[in-house]
């Protein structure tokens, strides 16, 4: 650890040091950048946290329409799509396995200021945005809920009281999209502005079978009242569909299924091809029915809502916000993995408000303190269906109910230099009650089960630092920080729960802007400390006294490090050419990876990590209990080198036209996507990447791009699964080459 370090600081050091020379303002400048990221306005380059600010404009221009499009602009984090809407984030190796209805994320996700508590939330949010900002690290004192790795802010545009506006844009492309977007600002007067947006999304699948597309309908309205300088009120509500059939897969070519279809062809996993090479592989399970094969008919029917409202009172002290929200949940899908169906209903209402009080910035000690009130109940029908063989289905009834209290303060020691500190109490209590059955052919219809559970989570997060202007846009900075997130429960009548998982994080940093702001570098050393990380998987549950089956399992596996460096840079090499390279190098280890695992059919389980008998537990045979042991491997979905490179050249084609050429490449090293570590859930290292060209005409407000995206239609896996019979894997993949045509005008 201390090499890496010393030599990381002596670096940053070093940049801060470079002079800023005067150079010639012909060039223009970078644009200056406003971020909320510690609850406050302030600029970007001042904020001594690792974020990257993702503005509209770069999400339209990389055709990011939702979460797990953020992966090719941000080289830290991965985004995993899962059944249904369920989605999995991960900054620096740190993130969700097998995010499911008992589970919650490490990534706290924030939309309009608040704080999104279910993994199937984070979707259809991408239209009419200011920016997004990914904050790395942990959040816990500003952020505490969820915030272990890091925190994703989702910030719409505001209604705005100085004139009447509009936008207007459609898409077409490949695979039959078609999308258009909207919005409308009205000033209804000097001090009250409606604002209203919407898009309409409908593409077909990148997979033979259908799977992978894309339907949704969304839509969002505020309102923003401004009676004078001191007071402000925005009420906002939104809504979002999401349609289709769903996130599909294919059956890899492995030990287990050698002859599946190429990867290259993208056969789906409920093609013929596909089911033949289960049949011819198994054909004691599939041929009589014991086992499910996937199918065509999987479906999304999901329905989110919310609304919210944010009050600021200006005093002369400071500013007092009052953030209260209700979110509505409603996820509705049928999906197929290996070897089983799974149906999944819940709803899921979300109420939270948020009290803070930032003060004002003109005295030598700057704070913020604020108080936050959460609570969310879920209630779900969930049903595995494993053919013949087994059908386990749980309804589970959670109730969580989490309070906090938080503070952070900036003292100037002098001129140059300040010290930070902050504090975070928050006080959790969960509880579930959950009917549990398992049938199976020796016992079609057993009685429910209950399993109970009701515990209390108590943690305090804090953060400590030192701040030092090195020059006039050259910061330096060190921090210490930590995360927390509470344990839980799943499904299960005997031992169904889980503990907290907690992260301390050490990083030093800089941030610069040299050649008369025409250069941007900023970068980050970092030593993360992981214990208790919580990951799901399906595993054995206990359904009845002394039966086991298979489920949705979350356990803490032991303790895990993480270190390395992330350098951003921005040129604006010409005012015409601008230049983007963001780095990231990741070292990542389980120090201690131990879980167990269950096989229906008794045989050893496939697996890259050490498999050991476990007859700790009593199992009706056939089936058999494994310890599974995984330490010393690196993190799942945390590959070593990720780099983004992305350069754009404007042609002044007159004094109204410009003409845009742009590309942008991500490449990144080898990852393991599954904990099993299995060669078929190895994505290698690869590079993908995009070209755009834009006609606009800014003064007449249009514009027209032409854009590919996966230039050489290079196929890349962004999830995978196993298990829990056949032990064949099923990954899913990121979009092929994908081009086509969008417009959109301004009034």
């Amino acid at each position: 650890m201390r090499a890496p370090l010393l030599l990381s600081t002596a670096a940053l050091v070093a940049i801060a040091a470079i002079p800023a020379h005067s150079q010639s303002t012909d060039a223009g400048v970078l644009e200056e950048i406003v971020v909320t990221a510690q609850r406050r306005s302030e600029n970007l380059q001042k904020v001594a946290v690792a974020v990257s600010a993702v503005s509209a404009d770069d999400l339209v221009t990389a055709g990011v329409t939702d979460t797990t499009g953020l992966t090719k602009l941000v080289p830290a984090l991965v985004v995993q799509p899962g059944g249904g809407s369920n989605t999995g984030f991960y900054l620096r190796g740190v993130g969700t396995l097998g995010p499911n209805s008992f589970s919650e994320n490490a990534i706290a996700f924030n939309y309009g200021g608040v704080f999104i508590g279910r993994p199937t939330a984070p979707v259809g949010t991408f239209f009419d945005l200011a920016r997004i900002e990914v904050l790395k690290g942990p959040q816990g004192t500003l952020y505490g809920r969820n915030a272990t790795g890091g925190a994703v802010n989702v910030i719409p545009n505001r209604p705005d009281s100085s004139g009447n506006a509009g936008e207007a844009g459609v898409e077409i492309g490949n695979y039959n999209l078609r999308k258009a977007n909207g919005m409308i600002n009205a000033a209804v007067s000097d001090t009250l502005a409606l604002r209203v947006a919407g898009q309409v999304v409908d593409r077909d699948g990148y997979l033979s079978d259908g799977y992978d597309d894309e339907e949704g309908q969304a839509a969002r309205a505020s309102l923003l009242w401004e009676p004078d300088d001191r007071f402000s009120l925005l009420l906002s509500g939104d809504y979002f569909h999401q349609g289709g059939k769903g996130v599909g897969g294919i059956l890899v070519p492995g030990s287990l299924s050698p002859t599946a279809p190429a990867v290259k062809d993208r056969i789906g996993g409920s093609e013929a091809a596909s089911i033949a090479e289960l049949r011819l592989r198994f054909p004691g399970l599939i041929n009589p029915g014991l086992v499910v094969p996937p199918k065509n008919d999987g479906f999304n029917d999901n329905t989110f809502w919310g609304v919210a409202a944010t009050l600021d009172y200006q005093f002369d002290a400071g500013t007092l916000t009052v953030l209260p929200a209700y979110r509505d949940s409603r996820p509705d899908f049928l999906f197929y993995s290996v070897g089983f169906q799974g149906r999944v209903q819940e709803v899921s209402k979300q109420s939270s408000v948020e009290v803070r009080f930032a003060s004002a910035e003109d005295s030598a000690f700057r704070y913020v303190i604020g108080a936050f009130w959460f609570r969310d109940e879920v209630n779900a029908l969930n049903s595995f269906f494993q053919g013949g063989l087994s059908t386990t289905t749980f309804m589970p009834h959670q109730e969580l109910v989490s309070k906090a209290a938080f503070g952070q303060g900036t003292y100037d020691v002098a001129e140059g230099l300040r010290l930070v500190a902050g504090v975070r109490y928050t006080h959790e209590n969960k509880q579930q009650e959950t009917p549990v059955r398992q049938s199976s052919v020796s016992n079609p219809n057993p009685p429910f089960v209950t399993a109970i559970g009701d515990e209390n989570f108590n943690s305090v997060t804090w953060k400590a630092g030192i701040e030092y202007d090195a020059g006039p846009q050259s910061l330096l900075y060190a921090n210490i920080a930590t995360g927390f997130k509470a344990g839980g429960f799943y499904p299960a009548v005997g031992k169904n729960s889980f503990d907290p998982e907690k992260l301390t994080a050490y990083t030093v940093g800089s941030k610069n802007r040299f050649l008369d702001n025409r250069l941007q570098l900023n970068a980050e050393a970092f030593w993360w400390d992981y214990k208790d990380q919580q990951i799901g998987y399906i595993g054995p549950v206990e359904v009845r006294p002394g039966v086991y089956g298979q489920a949705s399992v979350t356990a803490n596996v032991g303790q895990a490090r993480m270190y390395g460096m992330e350098l951003e840079a921005q040129f604006l090499a010409t005012r015409n050419d601008e230049i983007g390279i963001n780095l990231q190098y990741l070292d990542s280890k389980y120090k201690s990876f131990v879980y167990t695992a269950i096989s229906a059919g008794g045989a050893p389980l496939p697996s890259g990590c050490a498999v050991t008998p476990n007859t700790s537990l009593p199992v009706a045979a056939p089936a058999r209990l494994f310890t599974v042991d995984c330490s010393g491997r690196s993190a799942v979905n945390a590959p070593k080198w990720s780099l983004n490179l992305s350069y754009s050249h404007t042609f002044e084609l007159s004094a109204d036209h410009d003409l845009i050429l742009g590309a942008r490449s991500r490449i990144e090293s080898g990852r393991f996507m599954s904990i099993d570590y299995r060669p078929e859930q190895h994505q290698g290292g690869y590079m993908t990447s995009d070209a755009w060209l834009t006609l606009e005409a800014p003064g007449q407000g249009w514009s027209v791009t032409g854009y590919v995206n996966n230039l050489t239609d290079k196929d890349v896996y962004s999830t995978s699964t196993t298990r829990p019979i056949l032990n064949v894997v099923y990954n899913g993949l990121r979009p092929p080459r994908t081009y086509g045509l969008r417009g959109s005008v301004s009034f």
